[in-house]
């Protein structure tokens, strides 16, 4: 069975970087945007990494502009954005798509693990959505900010949807780390 450690990412400079760099840690991994209504979910990333990240935790950024085209920058914009705005210092790699034929292979694995569960508890923020992407299917990612809670070993253990503010996954985490 294939592990999160199996994979890869590219940095914004295009170095690729082995998930098994990260073996042995807890990790978070979202996909982020920039101008997007949950864009100040950053500042709950960091004060979470910075809070964890000596008991293991990591946190990795992985910027889409797959949702209303709101990570539209390039990568060096990005990474100038997440520094400068949000202070963020956990990694932020380069823009993926994390849908469709050209999702990279580690966001095929994660929805494939995690399908999610996107229904009416979200109230308004499904409504919303719903009307914008009515064929979304049960595994893709809705939006921006879809976080996936990964364990030590590399097992995807818990999904969590757009509207879950990083405070909110500290209990999940305590668990883990």
């Amino acid at each position: 069975m294939a592990h999160t450690y199996d994979f890869e990412a590219v940095t914004a400079d295009g170095r690729r970087v082995p998930l098994s760099t990260y073996a042995g840690k807890v990790l978070l991994i979202v996909n982020t945007a920039s101008k997007c209504g949950l864009t100040p979910q950053y500042e709950g990333l960091e004060a979470l990494y910075r809070a964890e990240k000596d008991r293991g935790l990591e946190i990795l950024g992985f910027p889409c502009n797959q949702f209303k085209e709101q990570e539209p920058g390039t990568d060096e914009e990005i990474q100038e954005f997440c520094r400068t705005v949000y202070d963020v210092t956990f990694p932020v790699f380069a823009r993926v798509e994390v849908n469709g034929p050209n999702a990279i292979p580690l966001y095929q694995f994660l929805r494939a693990q995690q399908p999610g569960d996107f229904g009416p508890r979200y109230g308004g923020f499904y409504d919303a959505i719903s009307r914008i992407r009515p064929d979304a299917g049960p595994d893709e990612i809705k939006w921006n900010f879809t976080k996936f809670l990964v364990d030590r070993q590399g097992t995807v253990v818990r999904r969590y949807e757009p509207p879950v503010l990083p405070a909110d996954i500290q209990p999940d985490l305590a668990r883990y780390l």
